[in-house]
């Protein structure tokens, strides 16, 4: 049996195993039973210090654990000695104990009936546990067992001490004091600070002595009475702050600012809201009481809100101007004091801040904008509301001018003041800003329509009576230069500042009248313009030189216009009145220009800019009232692109389109020795062509106003936002109504060109007398009709794109062609007009080659080929000519030419000879008439 070896024992279940194995892998610390040593390490770090004995008599594991520096630093670090500062106040507590001993040094005397630190001072071997002298596990002399002892002695300064000690020693100092919170309340605090050691003892170390000892009892409930010992604390903390807080009173009223400030040191060191175990959830006491003193708070009656309104109901800001320096000086006096006084972490001065923008501010501005708001007066109550709030923010720049580097008081904090104060008025506000902006508008354009719509009696022109004498952007010699000068001064305008808060001495408005009155249209020049028109034209240079009529039309507009912009008129006339129809007047289509001004759109823009300067102060607005802030901004851009968009400009395009189908060209003025004359110009279309020149002007002004003012404010980059889709409706209302007012100003030149082909073409010019002279030129009704088509094409150069101008060019052509194929078929024509007909096709393909247009220019090339069937004298050559469709490049089959050449007037002669070589046809063989 010796040979047999016994075998190893097998592990018949590898799941727990590999659980296990599971659990150590994931673990970071090693296991104490089932448990890994960091969870006991933070039971152990929660647990009472009565209680760390019981939990490490479990496992020498447990005990080891128990007396782990990692455990003690953490006790230590809740104390806070470093972070408060309290190392003088162990000293102070070691001096007095060495004191009462004799100079012995201390040590911690732990009693076996004292539960304090249970079985850790039972008998010799406090790890032994119950376990005999003889066990197996001996005590491992690092643990815990110079908690007693003689090992509580002071650590030497040369070596430093490990947290352990350091608790140990501060624990020891500590525990000394709580007998005296067990004394009757009155006696509690000449315990804790004996006689002889209170007068070398200043406020400030007694408050960090209590402050300590709170911690201790609150933090780690070291003893098992901490709970009752806590509830004494308190109440004595409580006694010492109000005589604390007496003692500040006596200073201030002597005005001693030292023993203010020691006073309000050690104070706010018992308050301190680190301190958790004050549970502090409210103003400091002491702080709020100062505060509560002061006369500012009971001498603001003289100060009468309502002074800051006119006997005419306008507003003069000068009274609260008054006030707030009478506030702002309250602020620095005190405030100054505040921050020489309080300690910067107290925050004293932003909470008499808040005190005085809530009771005093606030107080004053309430009744001045409820009384604005009853004089039923948007505008009246939008600009008190923007001022008051632009004088309360002058306290912003106080507080910090006066927290200078002492104070803990960022930007924010002193900007949160003001937006606090002002939050009860900002939805009235805001919601008001969008209604009186559209009423603004709505006057705006309703008294622009009632201009436009009105008409003299029904028996005349309907065109609307407007002043027709001013210059316009068609004659004037470089447009774009015109236009580059008048964008500089809307730009200029811009820059011009708005007043917020409104006062006597200044006449902000006037400076934006006088603006509006340089972009009147009545200011831009002609090419024949003189100084008097308010510019000359010089080495190619704009400059607005008549600075006495502009004075006139300023003094005008003042009287038309209120301070917003909006037309009031004049108290002697009517708004029709200065329309009304005159026998001097004559009703013609050269004021289509104005159906769109850019005064409207001046006024427009400066109403929306007022509003946007007002609602950009409220800008800074943190949380809702901020993003409410932004979505007004963006309401406000968007309600101006909409007005100007819809109201103006689709409007003004819609009535010159309407206005231009009605034109009839004039008729002929006959001349006994001359042909019949009639005018190249359209009227309505050059007008129209003004119009498209002031609506390119206002997409400027708008791009303008949009880089300038509102981009700022808006994410341009985002094409869901609600100012760049406005704009870019804008953009396309504008594009679709040029483009409408395009396709009828079309219908309207031809209808002229036509008109003049048929007036100044002779019946006799393309069939001339056999003996009359033979023409090499084109007749007059071609030359007026290209010359007609060269001036409205040149005008419109410059005023489109590229693409409509091709795609207008190319429209022209095309029924330029229509004209002239009818044309052509209303006429007889001889072999000798048959020449005239060709001279007039080619003035007509010379005129179509420089629109640099190919299929344009190929069409008229065929339709000139067209002439040479006017000059075949030969029938059958003619006839061969006819069938040759590939002469013509498709672009008229037989059929058609055979309709031309019936207009010859030959055409009886050749007929039968022209059908028989056409189509071999005979009538007198081929027919049979039964």
């Amino acid at each position: 049996m010796d040979k047999f070896k016994a075998l190893e024992p097998v592990r018949l279940y590898q799941q727990g195993s590999r659980t296990t194995n599971r659990l150590s892998t994931a673990s970071t610390s090693p296991l104490i039973g089932r448990l890994p040593s960091s969870l006991h390490l933070l039971i152990l770090q929660h647990l009472p210090i009565p209680d760390l004995p019981a939990y490490a008599r479990s496992c020498r594991a447990l005990s080891r654990l128990a007396a782990s520096e990692t455990l003690w630093k953490h006790h230590y670090d809740l104390l806070c000695i470093e972070k408060y500062e309290f190392g003088p106040v162990l000293d102070e507590l070691e001096s007095r104990a060495r004191t009462a001993a004799g100079n012995v040094p201390p040590t911690l005397t732990v009693d076996v009936a004292d539960d304090d630190f249970g079985d850790f001072a039972s008998g010799n071997d406090p790890f032994n546990f119950g376990l005999s002298p003889s066990s197996s596990f001996p005590t491992a002399p690092d643990e815990l067992g110079s908690f007693i002892g003689g090992s509580t002695a002071t650590p030497q300064p040369s070596a430093p001490a490990s947290p352990r000690a350091l608790y140990i020693r501060a624990h020891k100092l500590l525990k000394s004091l709580t007998p005296a919170l067990l004394t009757p309340p009155h006696q509690v605090l000449s315990s804790l600070f004996p006689a002889s050691a209170a007068p070398a003892l200043g406020l400030l170390h007694r408050s960090k002595t209590l402050h300590l000892l709170h911690r201790f009892l609150a933090r780690l409930s070291p003893l098992r009475d901490a709970s009752s010992l806590l509830t004494a604390l308190r109440s004595t903390t409580d006694r010492f702050d109000a005589a604390l807080l007496s003692a500040f009173d006596v200073a201030d009223g002597r005005g001693d600012e030292d023993g203010m400030r020691e006073a309000a040191a050690a104070s706010w060191e018992i308050w301190d809201p680190h301190n958790v175990s004050f549970g502090v959830s409210a103003e400091w006491e002491m702080g709020r009481v100062w505060g509560e003193k002061r006369e500012i708070f009971y001498v603001t009656s003289a100060h009468k809100p309502l002074d800051n309104f006119t006997e005419g109901g306008a507003l003069n800001f000068e009274p609260m101007d008054t006030f707030m320096n009478f506030v702002l000086d309250a602020l620095r006096e005190h405030g100054s004091r505040a921050v020489r006084v309080f300690p910067p972490a107290a925050g004293v001065l932003i909470a008499f801040a808040d005190r005085i923008a809530l009771e005093v501010v606030s107080e004053y501005i309430t009744p001045l904008l409820t009384h604005a708001r009853s004089l039923a007066n948007g505008a009246l109550f939008l600009k008190a509301t923007a001022a008051c709030f632009r004088e309360a923010w002058r306290m912003v720049d106080s507080i910090l001018d006066v927290a200078g580097t002492k104070a803990e008081v960022s930007r924010t904090q002193a900007e949160d003041v003001v937006y606090r104060m002002f939050e009860p008025n900002m939805d009235e506000y805001l919601d008001e800003e969008i209604d009186s902006l559209k009423q603004s508008f709505e006057l705006i354009c309703r008294d622009w329509e009632k201009q436009m719509h009105t008409t003299i009696p029904a028996s005349a022109d309907p065109s609307p009576l407007l002043p027709s004498h001013q210059p316009t952007f068609v004659t004037s010699q470089s447009p774009a230069l015109l236009k580059r000068t008048v964008l500089s001064n809307f730009t200029n305008l811009l820059l011009l500042p708005v007043s917020i808060v409104p006062r006597t001495v200044e006449t902000v408005s006037g400076a934006a009248v006088h603006g509006l009155s340089m972009l009147d249209p009545r200011k831009w020049g002609a090419t024949n313009a003189t100084a008097s028109e308010g510019y000359h034209k010089g080495n190619g240079a704009v400059l607005w030189e008549d600075t006495d009529a502009a004075d006139n039309d300023a003094d005008e507009y003042a009287d038309k216009y209120d301070e917003k912009g909006t037309y009031v008129g004049k108290s002697s006339e009517t708004p029709s009145s200065s329309l009304a129809p005159t026998s001097e007047r004559r009703q013609t289509y050269d004021n289509l220009q104005l159906l769109l001004s850019l005064d409207i759109t001046l006024e427009i823009i400066h109403a929306a800019r007022e509003s946007l300067k007002r609602v950009e102060i409220f800008v800074g607005y943190p949380g809702t009232y901020g993003l409410r802030v932004r979505e007004t901004i963006e309401e406000v851009a968007g309600e101006m692109l909409g007005v100007l968009g819809e109201r103006h400009v689709k409007g003004g395009f819609e009535l010159a389109i309407a206005q231009m189908r009605t034109y009839q060209p004039p008729a002929a003025v006959p001349d006994s020795d001359k042909p019949a004359v009639t005018s190249t110009s359209v009227a309505p279309l050059v007008q129209f062509f003004e119009l498209v020149h002031i609506g390119d002007m206002i997409q400027s002004i708008v791009h303008v106003y949009f880089d300038k003012e509102l981009a700022p404010h808006v994410d341009v980059t985002d094409f869901l936002n609600t100012v760049v889709r406005e704009k870019k409706r804008f953009e396309n209302v504008l594009d679709d109504s040029v483009a409408k007012g395009l396709n009828a100003g079309i219908e309207v030149l031809m209808n002229q060109v036509d008109h003049i082909i048929l007036t100044l073409t002779p019946p006799r010019v393309y069939y001339p007398p056999e003996d009359a002279p033979l023409l090499l030129g084109p007749s007059l009704g071609c030359t007026e009709a290209i010359k007609c088509l060269e001036e409205h094409l040149r005008l419109l150069k410059g005023n489109v794109n590229r693409e409509v101008l091709e795609v207008f060019e190319g429209e022209v052509g095309v029924r330029l062609i229509g004209i002239l194929q009818k044309h052509i078929k209303r006429q007889i024509i001889s072999l000798n007009g048959g020449f005239q007909v060709i001279a007039d096709l080619n003035a007509y393909h010379s005129f179509i080659s420089t629109l640099k247009i190919p299929s344009l220019t190929s069409d008229f090339s065929h339709l000139k080929m067209l002439g040479h069937v006017y000059v075949v004298e030969d029938a059958k050559d003619l006839a061969q000519i006819v069938r040759d469709v590939t002469r013509y490049g498709g672009a008229y089959r037989p059929e058609d030419i055979y309709e031309f050449i019936q207009r010859r007037s030959d055409w009886k002669k050749i007929e039968k000879v022209v059908d028989k070589t056409m189509y071999n046809l005979n009538l007198r063989e081929d027919c049979i008439v039964c």
